[in-house]
């Protein structure tokens, strides 16, 4: 058991809190909430502070809500955002739905027979029939249009320059999350509402449906945005989001992910998305003051973070993969990862396609690469690199230019690994 918003605090996690949000805590185990988007089936890191929450709130012994957003995730939300998002079929939501709470599951307690299980709803459950003539009825006459114009996330949309202005569903997209909040205040007894800080004026309205059309109290708190030190958006690579699917994002990428941060972003990080406690965080900060070098830090949040979310073997086999670029490696190292694995750490290298063929019946090495592929220019430039140590198949230096290459040497079935100097890498792919 911790102090739930002590704990949020020293990790830097707070940004907004509602007054008499911690005495609230503290009086009674609390259940509280996070909305979650589902336009994918898959988690994408920026989830993560939202999910980190709720999963130090459960370890606080208090009840984790997450809220997939079934029908809001059909409307779209204004905050932050210039363009409406696309609406989704149901299907696609309840698939989406399924595969979100098996990722969950990695960080919440579903299964535990205590009263803070953890418990994933669906806001479309309660809403898909609900009239429009009800809902403007029953909710919409308890809000303003002044109060909800009030809202930074619809004053800022508004008054953009580039706005094309906002959509009537828009516009009612506060109403709905503040009826999310004020359904489970009443079915599922949540108090506290917790999300990013763009989604303060949602959590609020909230609290004032509450107020006012049940005569409860319920609680709001944010986490800050996260941001990266240099200014770059957190989470995104030249490829996109970084995804907790490994289909998506192979742990290899995941785990080289963590592993780039800078030495600033690795101090902030380390506190939200790990569960390492305080004085084990001081003393990584300062090995890494006293040898920045080793990138302690970074080591050691690449690991948290990919056991995390896949697992020891993935760890491993992302950790083996990154020596072979950046470390010595050996032929074993090589044949340890898998095909994707292998794709990711070699994506843009030079690749030929040669014929199985070739390799069945077994060909020259030199004939190989300077004949029938030009990973070299001529037969001659590759004898003399041969002589002088600099090439390699599948990490083992090649002594003699005599030396026939044959299946045995496809990794995955499929490739070859040709380095020629420190840093050059070519892939030959059997067709």
């Amino acid at each position: 058991m911790t102090n739930f918003v002590e704990e949020l605090k020293w990790r830097g996690m707070i940004h907004d809190i509602m007054p008499g949000t911690e005495e609230q805590l503290a009086k009674e185990m609390t259940s509280a909430y996070v909305g979650i988007d589902p336009t994918a089936d898959s988690l994408h890191i920026g989830h993560l502070v939202g999910v980190m929450m709720l999963k130090h709130l459960q370890r606080a012994g208090h009840k984790p809500i997450a809220l997939v957003g079934g029908a809001t995730g059909m409307i779209g939300d204004p905050s932050g955002k210039s363009q409406e998002r696309n609406l989704l079929d149901e299907p696609t939501l309840r698939h989406n739905e399924e595969a979100l709470k098996a990722q969950l599951a990695k960080f919440l307690d579903f299964e535990t027979p205590s009263e803070n299980k953890a418990e994933l709803v669906n806001n479309y459950d309660w809403m898909k029939d609900f009239s429009f003539l009800e809902f403007i009825r029953d909710i919409g006459k308890h809000l303003t249009v002044n109060y909800m114009m009030s809202k930074d996330s619809v004053k800022k949309r508004l008054s953009a320059e580039s706005s094309e202005g906002m959509s009537f569903t828009e516009f009612t997209y506060q109403l709905v999350q503040g009826y999310d909040f004020m359904w489970l205040y009443k079915h599922k007894n949540c108090k506290l509402q917790m999300g990013g800080s763009d989604q303060w004026g949602n959590i609020t309205t909230g609290t004032e449906l509450i107020r006012r059309k049940l005569s409860g109290e319920a609680f709001a708190m944010t986490c800050p945005l996260i941001t990266k030190a240099d200014g770059g958006k957190f989470g995104k690579t030249e490829k996109g989001n970084i995804w907790l699917d490994e289909n998506r994002t192979s742990p290899y990428e995941f785990y080289q992910f963590w592993l780039n941060t800078s030495d600033e972003d690795a101090g902030k990080f380390i506190k939200i998305f790990t569960l390492l406690g305080k004085e084990e965080i001081k003393t990584l900060e300062q090995e890494h003051l006293e040898a920045p070098h080793q990138r302690k830090l970074q080591k050691r949040l690449a690991e948290e973070m990919t056991i995390m979310v896949h697992g020891e073997d993935a760890l491993k086999m992302a950790q083996e993969a990154s020596q072979i670029l950046f470390g010595k490696s050996t032929n074993e190292n090589l044949k340890a990862i898998d095909e994707r694995t292998f794709l990711s750490v070699f994506e843009g290298v030079p690749t030929f396609d040669i014929d199985k063929n070739w390799l069945n019946d077994g060909v020259n090495v030199v004939d190989l690469l300077a004949e029938k592929t030009q990973v070299f220019g001529s037969k001659g430039e590759m004898r003399r690199l041969v002589k002088g140590g600099g090439v390699s198949i599948n990490k083992e230096k090649i002594q003699d230019v005599e030396l026939t290459v044959d299946t045995s040497y496809l990794l995955n079935n499929k490739y070859i690994l040709v380095q020629k100097g420190k840093k050059k890498y070519f892939v030959l792919q059997c067709q």
